[in-house]
């Protein structure tokens, strides 16, 4: 054929329309296939959900109702299903308005009846149920809610006396005010004791006159303050007669019921945020600002109206530490909602791992489930050990904190830093290692893992840093231990009673039967803790010995304190899941309980290197440990999906890559 013809042709088969048979045939789909088909529930769910929510689970259940029937909470359907979660494409200002929207439609469905006023032990549980539901939905709306009623209100219950409760807890419950909670400034972060900001008392008007005197005393941070807040606590350095008394909480307003900033109050926006964008953070600066004496929150310490300063205690130690007790409550729901962030991350992916395929063994052979890869296995059963691990903690935490007296105060600050450096790194591990194991859909925002590592990586600094906090624990340790030394007498408090036991012994090899036994467990973690202890009292003891001082002792001894915090912690983690376990009667629960307890033990074996450093496990143990792990793995396995099912989140606060991945991603969908 000429070259003419054959363009000819080639340009009439272009131009005219061919019904043709083609000799290719498309092949089938992959089809989405719900895991709970080939799964199977060895276990009651319920009973399981029991013991992780432990209280309140019909108030649970109904918060999570009052969110789904509501438009407010963006319901979007997917894949034959309907999911709620924040649209986090919308701006800055649009998710601020929609966390008060939201907090309007809660107070007028009556869920924060009572969490001020009602002081019996029956609401108290119950708001926690409640705020930690709302906290699976929006870290933004659980954070808005928590400054207003447990930082500005607890504030109130806690430095206040009476004129204070009466005056502002009914209308701050009602939100006829809003209120935020200015304690941390541009120059001083962990360290309060160091604020700048200074209230002095002027007799002649009776009042106190609040001042910011130089930028790093700018409050920073105050959630609220930006555009909503009416009032704050201010925590300012208290100068009487030329003698500064130490930091104190003031009531102060900043807006009018309008909204308008008040006379010598200025206010900045913070700006944009890697997450948490629902929250306006601001900063504040005061420019004497005067309020009235009434103002001064004097349970721990008061001014007369001569200007005389007048306190229980003359010990500012003292008063220092009472003056942080709102801050215990704020660890103990972040801590709580750390977990159930990566509860929400592990149901998503491991339902994922459960019905997504890659690769086959065999040429043509099916392709096999990701959770069925060992490689997989170990990405996502360890870390959903240790979230049951530490629900029964957190859970221990509250308990805690509901039953604290004088006497435990010490205690509950030491546990609630612990939990809460440990929970919220473990959180922020979880939600990565989900990320990835969902592949490119773990990007997607409506997915929820990313935007969750968005929203919760903010946990490991605010209210305490991470690092801070731990060396807390290990200097407050290292204290009692002096204490007990100096007393000769038994140790008695903050878990360290085993001290005055034989120490522990590590039989010299190791095999399945000894490593799952609770016994090893419990000795394996108090030698790490007893030694590590010693260790640091000893290291401490040299450096004063060499001249140095207490303080900077310590602080040359950070690499001990970094290991007997993680010692503390896990140690207790694993108490208290033991206690649970205890707790439940024989039966297909004890026994999976059993096993997720010996998963979180062993794997805190296997990734703390200070079992190898210190000589408490020999190579050929960590080796056992380390195939020993694996093996549990594989029988976790099977209950996978009734583990992440007894979590009861509800399917629309996960996501579609959870369902029916394939329908939620087709061109229909599209459309």
């Amino acid at each position: 054929m000429d070259r003419v013809s054959w363009r000819t042709q080639v340009l009439s088969n272009h131009l005219v329309h061919h019904q043709t048979t083609s000799d290719l045939s498309p092949n089938p789909c992959l089809e989405f296939s719900p895991p709970e088909i080939s799964e199977c529930f060895s276990f009651d769910i319920k009973q399981m959900r029991n013991l992780l929510d432990v209280h309140n689970l019909p108030d649970r259940d109904w918060m999570f109702g009052v969110m789904m029937q509501s438009k407010l909470f963006n319901p979007v359907q997917s894949g034959g299903r309907v999911f709620v979660s924040p649209d986090y494409n919308q701006s800055m200002e649009q998710q601020r308005e929609m966390t008060m929207k939201r907090i309007q439609y809660l107070l007028d469905n009556g869920v924060f009846k009572g969490w001020l006023t009602d002081n019996g032990i029956e609401a108290a549980w119950r708001k926690f149920a409640l705020f930690e539901a709302i906290g699976i939905y929006d870290h933004s709306l659980a954070i808005k809610i928590g400054v207003h009623v447990f930082l500005w209100g607890g504030a109130i219950q806690f430095f206040g006396t009476k004129r204070h409760h009466d005056a502002w807890l009914k209308i701050t419950e009602n939100y006829a005010i809003k209120g935020c909670f200015a304690m941390t400034e541009l120059g001083h972060g962990s360290n309060v004791r160091g604020i700048e900001t200074v209230t002095k008392y002027d007799s002649s008007t009776g009042e106190f006159v609040i001042n910011t005197p130089c930028e790093s005393a700018q409050k920073y941070w105050i959630g609220g303050a930006a555009k909503h807040a009416t009032h704050t606590i201010v925590f300012s350095q208290l100068h009487i007669n030329g003698k500064n008394e130490g930091v104190h909480a003031f009531i102060a307003q900043i807006r009018d019921a309008d909204g308008n900033i008040c006379p010598q109050i200025r206010i900045a926006d913070c700006g944009h945020k890697l997450g948490l964008n629902g929250v306006d953070n601001g900063r504040i600066w005061f420019d004497n600002v005067r309020i009235p004496r009434e103002n001064l929150l004097n349970s721990v310490a008061d001014v007369s109206v001569e200007g005389k300063y007048l306190s229980a205690t003359n010990d500012p130690d003292k008063r220092f530490a009472a003056f942080m007790a709102p801050l215990t409550s704020g660890r103990v729901t972040i801590s709580v909602a750390a977990i159930y962030s990566a509860k929400v991350g592990l149901a998503i992916a491991i339902r994922y791992s459960l019905t997504r395929r890659a690769f086959s063994l065999t040429p043509n052979g099916p392709e096999i489930q990701l959770l069925d890869y060992p490689n997989h296995q170990k990405r996502l059963l360890p870390l959903l050990a240790k979230t049951y691990a530490m629900s029964f903690a957190a859970n221990e935490l509250k308990r805690i904190y509901m039953k604290r007296t004088p006497e435990s105060i010490k205690t509950l600050h030491v546990v609630s830093s612990a939990f809460k450096a440990t929970f919220t790194w473990h959180n922020m591990r979880t939600l990565q290692e989900c990320r990835e194991a969902c592949g490119g859909q773990g990007i997607k925002s409506e997915n929820r893992v990313g935007p969750l590592k968005s929203e919760f990586d903010v946990q490991s600094t605010f209210e305490g840093d991470n690092n801070v906090l731990m060396q807390q624990v290990s200097k407050a340790l290292l204290s009692e231990y002096i204490a007990a030394k100096k007393r000769n007498k038994p140790f008695k408090g903050m878990g360290l009673e085993h001290m005055n036991e034989a120490c522990p012994v590590i039989p010299s090899k190791l095999t399945g039967p000894i490593l799952r036994s609770s016994k090893f467990q419990t000795d394996a973690f108090c030698l790490r803790e007893r030694d590590i202890l010693n260790r640091l009292a000893a290291e401490v003891s040299h450096h004063e010995a060499q001249g140095d001082s207490k303080e900077y002792a310590f602080i040359q001894s950070f690499l001990l304190a970094e290991d007997l915090g993680r010692a503390f912690s896990e140690k207790a983690i694993l108490k208290s899941f033991m206690e649970v376990e205890d707790s439940v009667p024989s039966g297909p629960v004890k026994n999976v309980s059993g096993v997720l307890r010996s998963m979180y033990a062993l794997i805190c074996l296997e990734e703390d290197g200070s079992f190898l450093r210190y000589g408490y496990l020999s190579p050929e143990n960590a080796g056992a440990v380390r195939q020993e792990v694996k093996k549990l793995c594989s029988e976790i396995r099977p209950h996978a999906l009734a583990l992440v099912s007894s979590f009861g989140i509800p399917d629309a606060f996960l996501a579609p890559i959870a369902y029916n991945w394939v329908d939620s991603n087709s061109w229909p969908s599209v459309q």
